[in-house]
């Protein structure tokens, strides 16, 4: 059965939309057209793949932005937290960690210290 490849596309943008969605795999759950049929349509790299990929980020970025909101405003101190390690500094970071962990690399030619937080 041939498909319409525009129809199919825009039914895909209305359905990321509607449902918020964040991955391919989602879309094509919704689209009356089997994964293969998808990828053969939209190739990875291709303009509409690309654009189908833009508005999912959207939606990632929207989800992000409301759930660090949430977390800012919460009296939850395990979510304050969780909000802490996402924006500490690595020092910051390094004061909140239970363990921490630092090591320096002996060889002579490229010495580097490399810090370890285990949260």
């Amino acid at each position: 059965m041939a498909y319409d490849k525009l129809k199919i596309f825009e039914q895909a943008k209305e359905v990321i939309v509607k449902h918020k969605l964040f991955f391919i795999e989602d879309i094509v759950a919704f689209l009356p057209i089997a994964k293969k049929t998808f990828y053969e349509y939209f190739p990875i790299e291709g303009n509409e793949s690309n654009e189908l990929k833009g508005l999912l980020e959207t939606n990632r970025i929207e989800l992000k932005v409301s759930m660090r909101s949430k977390w800012y405003k919460s009296n939850a101190p395990a979510l304050q937290m969780a909000l802490m390690k996402l924006i500490a500094t690595p020092d910051e970071l390094k004061k909140l960690s239970m363990q921490y962990i630092e090591s320096e690399n002996k060889n002579t030619n490229h010495p580097k210290k490399i810090m370890i937080c285990i949260l």
